[in-house]
């Protein structure tokens, strides 16, 4: 049976661009037996020039596209902190897409903590840059908890999005190593360096940009390699957790030999 996907994005920049354009191209392409339902985007029209490059998009795939301005949504609603309207933002939301009924949603680039009833409401994946059981925070927090720590791997994980932050259950991961070969030469310049004074150097710092590249790279392909398993029904998930294809709890499933062969064209 054919997936049926929902589609949450800012629609920022190039990142967002290229998740909509593999999995469409997947799609259309007959590699991925799935349907992206309606994509939503957190900002209207004239709002940003990647947004709206991003609708356009939308727009040349015949995807239906349903948009509701946080900005504006904030500002009507009395301003002040974002989590103060988080709530009543996504209600709304979710009003607009009751027409819909997707199997999954997928979080890319979305840079919204979505609210509990919509995760309630929804199946939802979300991209995290770490391992199961990894730092959790926003992908700049979680690097530099790797350097702090001194680890020798990281990867990425797509989980299902609930109220706890970076914590709902994992359909699938990959990881890759940050030591030896051309990290070797970027741990020792930073050797005996606290944090502290690293971060004053931004994401230019040099170990921080070759872990930040690593991850990049693999993300695309992970996602795709989930949404092929669920397509296939190898995985679904229900009720909020992640269950194989006879209904039983899954544990998080290592594909890195899947998205290896993706990263070598294979």
């Amino acid at each position: 049976m054919m997936l049926k996907l929902g589609w949450f994005s800012t629609g920022r920049g190039t990142g967002s661009r290229g998740f909509l354009e593999l999995v469409q191209g997947q799609i259309a392409a007959g590699r991925l037996d799935a349907l992206i339902e309606f994509v939503f985007t957190n900002r209207e029209r004239g709002e940003a020039e990647g947004s709206d490059r991003f609708q356009e998009m939308v727009k040349g795939y015949g995807i239906p596209s349903v948009s509701l301005s946080s900005q504006r949504y904030q500002r009507e609603h009395g301003g002040g902190p974002w989590a103060r309207h988080r709530d009543g933002f996504h209600r709304q939301a979710m009003e607009m897409l009751s027409g819909y009924r997707p199997d999954v949603c997928v979080l890319a680039g979305y840079m919204l903590i979505t609210s509990g009833e919509m995760c309630r409401r929804y199946s939802m994946l979300n991209l995290h840059p770490a391992l199961p059981g990894g730092p959790k925070g926003t992908w700049q927090q979680v690097i530099w908890q790797l350097i702090e720590r001194h680890a020798d791997r990281s990867g990425v994980m797509v989980h299902v999005a609930t109220e706890e932050l970076d914590a709902g259950p994992v359909a699938g991961y990959c990881s890759f190593p940050i030591r030896s070969g051309d990290f070797d030469p970027l741990w020792k310049a930073v050797e005996g360096r606290p944090v502290s004074e690293l971060q004053r150097e931004g994401e230019e710092q040099p170990l921080f940009k070759c872990i930040r590249a690593e991850g990049l790279r693999r993300e695309r392909p992970l996602l795709l390699v989930v949404l092929r398993a669920l397509a296939a029904e190898e995985l679904r998930v229900s009720a909020g957790q992640v269950v194989d294809g006879s209904g039983r709890p899954a544990k998080p499933k290592d594909m890195n030999a899947e998205v290896e062969r993706l990263l070598a064209g294979r």
